[in-house]
Formats: C-alpha cells, sequence, structure tokens
C-alpha cells in the first residue's frame, strides 16, 4: 500500500489518518485537518490540497472550484457549504463583489459599473431567499450599498475564509481520467505571478456574462479615441454633446445629469418605458403570470401599453418601439421622459455613420461637434478558461441544458450560473441555479440522457427565437417566475400551493396573488428556512420601512364624515340618471298627502 507507506514517511499520528473503502477510487492521499495543506504529491508535479472524510453522508467531501465572487459566487459557496461540498473560490480582484465593486479606473477585460449606478428591481425582488435586506434600505438602492449587503451576507454564512483573492482562473481541464472521475484540474495565477494546479471533483463557473462591451464599430471607423471610463468621473465624457446608443442609454443619460450645458444624444429601437413604483412586485406575481395562458396577447399588449400611455404618450415622446410590450424587454427609468420634457436628451434614429466628430443618423440628420460617444451596447460573455469541446453550439456558442449544465459532457461536473436573461432580477435566480448544482454534485439528484437534454435544449432555443433578435439572445431567454419554479422542482422546494391555501391560508393568499419574492423558496424542502414565512408576511413592510423618515401629523378635523357625504352624493347622481326630470315629478306628485 503506497498511500500507508507515504502516510508513515511524513508521520502522521494515527488518528489523524482515515482511510477510503476498497470500492472508492483514490487518487491522492486522504488527509485530515491542518495537514492537507502540507502534503506535496510527488507523482502529479503539482501542489494539491487533501480530501476531507465528510461522516455525515458517510461519503468523500467533494472539492468544488467556484470561480468569482460575486453574487452567483458567493450564493455557491454557501451552497456547497448547506450539501457537505468543500468550496474553494478564485477571486481575481482584492475584493468581493464582482460587476457590483465599482472602481474609479476598470480593469482591463474587467467591465464595470459607473458611479451613479441604482438598481432597477426591488430590494424584496432581488434578495437572497434566507436573507432579507435591511428594513432601512431604499426600495432601489445606489450600488454601493448592494455591495453593502453583499457583505452582510458573506459575513453572516462565515464565507470569506472560502475565498482565494488576487487568483486568476487560466485553464480548466478534465483530467486523463475523467470517464471514470469526472475530475478537472484548474490552473490558477496569483498576484505574484506564480502558477499552481488543483485537482477538483467539481466546478461552478461564476464569472458572469457582462465581460466584453459589445462595440458595434472598429476604432478606426469613428475618427474618434477609445477610452474607458466611468461617466461622471472627473475628465470623463467632458463637453457639451454626446451620444449614447442602446438598451441602457435610459439610465447613462442620468449619470451626466450634473456636467454643464449638458445635451444628450440618444438612440435607439426598443425603449419601453415603465414606472418604478416596487413595479416588479406588482407585476411579478403569479396570478399575472398565469394570465397569459387564458387571455390572447395581443389583448395583454393592448392592455399594458394603454396603461404606460396613460403616463405620457410614447409616440410623442418618440419612444415608441417597433415590437408590441410582451415581445421584448422594457427599459425601466423615470428619469428619461422628463429629460427630455426638458430638451436635456433628443431621441434620434439609429445611427448610419461617422464623419470626424459628426454623426449622420438614418434619416439624414446630421449631429455636429459631438464631444463624447458613449455605447450602451451591452456584452458577450467569454470564458477562455474553458475546454473549447464545451462550445459546441451555432456560432461556437455555448449549449447549457436549463442553462446551467453542459449536456456533452459525460460526468455532470461543471456548471455555470447567470448565463440567462430574464425579465425580472437575476440574484434569485442565481441562488436556485447554485441549489440545483451543488445537488448533483452531491449525487442527489440526476440529470437526464444527454439526446433528452439536447432536445430540450434546441426545442426551447427554437421558441426563444420567436421573441428574440438573434440566436444568441434566443440561447439566454428564460421566462422568469416559470424558471425559477422549475429550478425549486428539482431542488425539491417548490411550495405546495393547494396545501398553503388549506393550512395557511393567509400565506397561501400571499404566495398565490402576492409577489413572487424569494422566500417562497425556502418554505419547504432541503434548505428549509424557519423565517420565511415571517418573511413573506411583513415583506411590504420593508417596503414602507424606508419612507417612515419623519411623523406624519394627524388631521386636525375628523373626516369620517366624507365618506358618508360621497355615498349620498353617488346615490342621489345615479337616481338622477335613472329617472328622468318627468318621472320625479310623477313620483313627487303621487306623494303628496289628498
Amino acid at each position: 500500500m503506497w498511500i500507508t507507506h507515504i502516510l508513515q514517511k511524513i508521520k502522521l499520528p494515527c488518528n489523524r489518518i482515515q482511510f477510503l473503502q476498497s470500492k472508492v477510487r483514490v487518487s491522492a492521499p486522504v488527509i485530515a485537518g491542518t495537514c492537507c495543506a502540507n502534503f506535496q504529491s510527488v507523482s502529479a508535479g503539482f501542489r494539491q490540497r487533501g480530501t476531507t472524510v465528510s461522516s455525515e453522508r458517510n461519503t468523500m467531501a467533494r472539492r468544488v472550484a467556484v470561480i468569482g465572487a460575486g453574487c452567483a459566487g458567493l450564493t455557491s459557496i454557501k451552497c456547497c457549504l448547506d450539501e457537505g461540498l468543500e468550496p474553494v473560490c478564485f477571486e481575481s480582484s482584492n475584493d468581493i463583489g464582482g460587476l457590483w465593486k465599482y472602481k474609479d479606473r476598470p480593469e482591463p477585460e474587467r467591465c464595470s459599473i459607473y458611479r451613479s449606478l441604482v438598481v432597477n428591481t426591488s430590494k424584496e425582488m432581488m434578495c437572497f431567499s434566507d436573507f432579507p435586506m435591511p428594513d432601512h434600505y431604499p426600495n432601489y438602492m445606489h450600488n454601493s450599498q448592494y455591495l453593502q449587503y453583499l457583505r452582510l451576507y458573506a459575513a453572516h454564512f462565515d464565507l470569506l475564509k472560502h475565498i482565494r483573492f488576487q487568483t486568476t482562473v487560466c485553464a480548466v481541464k478534465q483530467m486523463p481520467d475523467f470517464s471514470d472521475s469526472g475530475q478537472w484540474e484548474v490552473e490558477t495565477e496569483n498576484k505574484e505571478g506564480e502558477k499552481e494546479r488543483h485537482i477538483f471533483d467539481a466546478v461552478l463557473v461564476c464569472s458572469g456574462h457582462y465581460t466584453h462591451p459589445v462595440t458595434p464599430l472598429k476604432t478606426s471607423q469613428l475618427g474618434l479615441q477609445r477610452s474607458r471610463c466611468s461617466p461622471g468621473e472627473e475628465g470623463c465624457c467632458g463637453g457639451d454633446r454626446k451620444l449614447g446608443r442602446g438598451h441602457c442609454r435610459g439610465d447613462q443619460q442620468g449619470c451626466t445629469e450634473n456636467l454643464p450645458q449638458h445635451t444628450a444624444r440618444r438612440l435607439g429601437h426598443r425603449p419601453d418605458v415603465q414606472q418604478r413604483a416596487p413595479s416588479d412586485m406588482i407585476m411579478i406575481t403569479r396570478f399575472r403570470g398565469f394570465l397569459p395562458h387564458i387571455l390572447p396577447r395581443a389583448l395583454l399588449n393592448w392592455v399594458g401599453e394603454r396603461g404606460l400611455n396613460q403616463r405620457f404618450d410614447h409616440r410623442i415622446y418618440g419612444l415608441l418601439p417597433m415590437h408590441r410590450l410582451l415581445d421584448q424587454r422594457p427599459l425601466i427609468n423615470d428619469d428619461l421622459p422628463g429629460r427630455i420634457l426638458m430638451g436635456a436628451v433628443v431621441m434620434k434614429p439609429n445611427l448610419k455613420e461617422f464623419r470626424g466628430s459628426s454623426l449622420v443618423f438614418e434619416d439624414g440628420s446630421v449631429e455636429d461637434q459631438i464631444d463624447a460617444v458613449i455605447f450602451c451596447t451591452g456584452y458577450s460573455y467569454s470564458f477562455p478558461f474553458l475546454p473549447t469541446s464545451l462550445f459546441p453550439g451555432p456560432g461556437h456558442e455555448l449549449t447549457l441544458y436549463q442553462h446551467v449544465f453542459p449536456p456533452a459532457l459525460e460526468h455532470p461536473t461543471l456548471a455555470v450560473l447567470g448565463l440567462f436573461q430574464a425579465k425580472g432580477p437575476i440574484m434569485p435566480v442565481m441562488e436556485l441555479q447554485a441549489r440545483w448544482a451543488t445537488r448533483v454534485f452531491a449525487g442527489l439528484n440526476k440529470l437526464p440522457p444527454k439526446e433528452k437534454m439536447l432536445e430540450i435544449t434546441e426545442a426551447e432555443r427554437r421558441r426563444n427565437m420567436k421573441s428574440s433578435l438573434s440566436s444568441k439572445h434566443s440561447a439566454l431567454q428564460v421566462d422568469f417566475t416559470p424558471y425559477l419554479d422549475y429550478l425549486a422542482g428539482q431542488v425539491g422546494a417548490l411550495p405546495n400551493f393547494l396545501g398553503l391555501l388549506l393550512r395557511d391560508p393567509r400565506l397561501g393568499l400571499n404566495v398565490l396573488l402576492g409577489p413572487c419574492t424569494p422566500y417562497q423558496y425556502r418554505l419547504y424542502g432541503p434548505g428549509q428556512w424557519t423565517g420565511a414565512r415571517q418573511a413573506i408576511l411583513t415583506q411590504w413592510d420593508r417596503v414602507t420601512c424606508p419612507f417612515k423618515t419623519r411623523p406624519i401629523p394627524e388631521p386636525r378635523h375628523s373626516s369620517s364624515i366624507l365618506p358618508l357625504l360621497l355615498t349620498v352624493s353617488g346615490a342621489s347622481l345615479l337616481f338622477a340618471v335613472i329617472y328622468s326630470p318627468s318621472r320625479i315629478t310623477t313620483m313627487l306628485q303621487d306623494l303628496q298627502p289628498f
């Protein structure tokens, strides 16, 4: 037994050594406690941490590599711990937060938010399912407050100790015996440039898909110097006239509002503006989600568009899109109409060409002396560290079963989180993806055969093509609540709605008719949270809490008589409409005494 020989050489006490059963394939010594870090695998030629034994499951605790310490990475670490797995998270920067960590000077090949960014989904809809946001947080918070929430989440569940900062993942490769073990070799590089290789039983890719900016024109075509900066920072986007292009321009127009004599130019083809109430808590409900199944889509589009146009006429403001309301994701911004009304923003058609510092649009109009161009055309995803064999899709796109698992793999030991687009907050979706993936890694859930997964994936892509701009977009589209319910069903956390109504009618009505908040997926099943019921019943209290910043005096005069007066007045008016004046005269004459 060469394993025993090596263990004896490093003189470990007997009570520190545990051997696996003979039926388990051993690829490295199993060493408990702090001795794991000291073991040197001579045969492999690189450092490798041993695997601890989990007495809870009577099986080897599987090591999972988590790539990225943003929203998806943090919840993945927690989900690994919940399932008895051993996570090791690699983060290339020196802090958590990922995209939500604002930096004055973005790093190369890393996207960055802008300083004044405010979230466009409300706090109750975008929080993690077992960790509500603080009551005093505004419903639509500044990016720095959301980053603070992530810090609170990481501290509460003690996640930071599992993260290796300033460590970049260079390559993820299948082990030579992958067909038997399903293991991966992960190569990393630290800030000193030292490379290290690790063996993991599974990999969770949490680096996101907002990585590479999409620039529709080359720098040579622009005739302008290309730079990366965040609107609002000193020295950025100076001047009076700017062009913003794309779906994000509605938010960008508010970032430059403090610049002197600002005249912003925006263009695009698919904006819809909705009032930012907590509108997502009103719109994203199971009841509303059921309506498309019983009502014609044309009727729903008409009702929704009519309601939006009651605020302001989208055609007059130049915001009327070419598609119907439900065909594309709407742009949610309540500053844009006011900016247009003040003349600070001028809506233009699509851009045709650049002529030095002038712009030519498709309608033939020309804008001269443009000081800056802000491309708000989104990002494309890229995973250069993954094997090219995982990109067999059209245009070498990453094909994923249910937007999580590559169906081409012989063993489901790699998952990609966050690679989707939904008409709702992405944080609770990524959390459920992580809960499902870790259960698959732990052997608690099984996936269908490869052929079945490919069939389902292709059918979904064809269905989404009807409302998508490209095949790449169609592969990312998901229906928010149905997709959440599917993931919860795989985890075993989908609420029993009929049982809820019978056992707890108040809670059941809140789940069925109220907003589809993440707490619903902690009521039952694995990962059940005892505070989920109370969180659902008090969610509207947390919505109103930030508004209570001063006492509101009670009215001096009682207005209890007002409803009575309104009722009497309404009844009198109804009486007058029903009975003509002639009938009223006749009736009054009949009432006179003889």
